[in-house]
């Protein structure tokens, strides 16, 4: 059994609530838009495994270091990552055509800014998207998500809410 905490959007800010449920995770999954350098550093320095992919906002700097994608496979469940890519029956072409030939079990993205749990029933996937936990956007609550990949399922889903964007201490 692994403990997953998922984020994203952080846009440079890592507050010390994330931090928290950061250190009780077995792994820590970031989809994208880190925002800075010093940010993926700090997210590098915790002990977990850390799964990380770019967003539209990184720079070169940034994406020289991650990637667009991840592929990976935990406890039996397969997982594609990447920043930009819709939810069911709104997919870009793009990520469309990856999750039609790879089939995942778990498919993820960040971007919209969105907490967002749904069933693709035509794909049989399950989409999360972990909204954004950072202070720059125009989402009103900051959230991630943690979970349980146990024997190729998904268990203990929990979104949790961190407060309003307005109110996150700097």
């Amino acid at each position: 059994m692994k403990k997953i905490l998922l984020f994203s959007d952080t846009h440079s800010y890592l507050g010390e609530d994330v931090k928290s449920h950061l250190r009780n995770a077995d792994e820590i999954w970031h989809a994208g838009d880190i925002g800075s350098l010093e940010l993926l550093d700090e997210i590098s320095s915790f002990e977990n495994t850390l799964r990380i992919v770019y967003g539209n906002i990184d720079d070169k700097e940034i994406r020289s270091r991650t990637t667009l994608n991840q592929e990976f496979t935990v406890e039996g469940v397969n997982v594609f990552m990447t920043h930009i890519g819709g939810y069911p029956q709104r997919y870009t072409k793009r990520v469309s055509k990856i999750l039609h030939t790879t089939k995942p079990d778990l498919y993820i993205c960040g971007h919209s800014h969105i907490l967002k749990v749904m069933k693709d029933q035509e794909l049989g996937v399950l989409h999360m998207n972990p909204g954004a936990c950072g202070i720059v956007g125009f989402h009103k609550f900051r959230t991630l998500l943690s979970f349980e990949l146990n024997d190729g399922k998904i268990e203990n889903l929990n979104a949790i809410e961190l407060g309003l964007r307005s109110t996150a201490v700097l």
